[in-house]
């Protein structure tokens, strides 16, 4: 096949990282910004290096997404379906950022494969869908917030006799080292659901045999991702930051729910499992919050966040679907 139509797949493929970045970049500083241990450029700058070494690590994760979500046909329709998951997931990115809402860049992916695929009469692996991806990212968040809330609990125990303000000032300096390793995770976590579908569209053209995922792509995803998590979120990152505990969290608050996802999203990548790291760190978030006044989380932003949560699958869906019967009717 000619590699013009697997050419514009592949650029939709990073334009998805790209979003994915810049709509995603909140998860690892939006908290070490508001407690202010990092200033939002260099926290920035700090996840985009990270995401970019996160995204060699996570090979195994590309070949679930590669090999358990669909199973698309050879040639043009098989590309027509990869193309309209990614400019469906890629409007749900920009759609939920311009609202400044956490969503996942993850889920939307996934749902764009499976509702282009089924536009096309093509094969989704439902079982695949439900024991790799489903359950893993149900997981996640409710891992979060339980040990998020527990480790705060053990926290609050051990620094019971220190003083606030020394307690803040070191709780600081550990928040550089865990909103650095959640960018790491982010990277290995999300710069593999590209590769997975780079991957699918190098196979079903011919092109590769989707054995492995080529260095080259690990590069390119890599790199989007990275340039969009250095382009900046800040619309999510006041969301996450600012919204869901007030004022901010405490530097304690956010060091907890940074480590405590990070952990998880290693734990899940060493399982090859795909998890969503907005999920995990917003439920992270909402853990360490229950530790303080019950009064200082705000439930409404924390139900405009689960509701946008429930509609992302099949609203990527959707519009995936709309746009792969468009294609190939033409």
């Amino acid at each position: 096949m000619d590699w013009l139509p697997v050419g514009v797949v592949i650029a939709l493929a990073l334009i998805f990282a790209f979003t994915n970045g810049f709509h995603d970049a909140s998860n690892s500083v939006a908290t070490a910004i508001a407690t202010r241990a990092l200033s939002p450029r260099i926290a920035v700058a700090m996840a985009a290096v990270l995401n970019l070494a996160g995204a060699f690590l996570g090979e195994g994760i590309a070949r679930v997404i590669g090999e358990s979500i669909i199973r698309p046909p050879d040639g043009r329709e098989g590309l027509v379906i990869l193309g309209s998951a990614l400019v469906g997931a890629i409007a749900w990115n920009l759609l939920t950022w311009w609202r400044g809402m956490p969503s996942s860049s993850s889920h939307a992916l996934i749902g764009g494969l499976a509702g282009a695929s089924l536009a096309a009469g093509a094969t989704v692996l439902w079982g695949g869908i439900w024991w790799d991806v489903a359950l893993p990212m149900l997981i996640s968040p409710l891992a979060g917030l339980v040990v998020a809330y527990l480790v705060m609990r053990l926290l609050i125990n051990r620094l019971g006799h220190l003083s606030r303000r020394r307690a803040d000032r070191d709780l600081r300096y550990a928040q550089v080292a865990s909103a650095g390793a959640m960018a790491l995770g982010h990277g290995l976590q999300d710069a593999a659901k590209t590769m997975g579908v780079v991957v699918l569209a190098l196979t079903v053209s011919g092109h590769s045999s989707g054995d492995d995922v080529p260095w080259e792509v690990m590069l390119g995803a890599a790199l989007a991702l990275a340039a969009g998590t250095y382009a900046g979120g800040w619309r999510i990152m006041r969301t996450l930051g600012r919204r869901i505990i007030t004022p901010a969290p405490e530097p304690a608050q956010g060091m907890v729910a940074e480590a405590s996802s990070a952990a998880i999203l290693y734990l899940a990548g060493a399982l090859h499992a795909p998890v969503s790291t907005t999920h995990t760190i917003t439920a992270s978030i909402v853990g360490a919050g229950l530790t303080g006044r019950r009064s200082a989380i705000r439930w409404g932003t924390v139900g405009r966040i689960l509701r946008v949560w429930l509609v992302t699958f099949p609203a990527a869906a959707a519009v995936s679907a709309l746009l792969c019967w468009v294609a190939l009717s033409l």
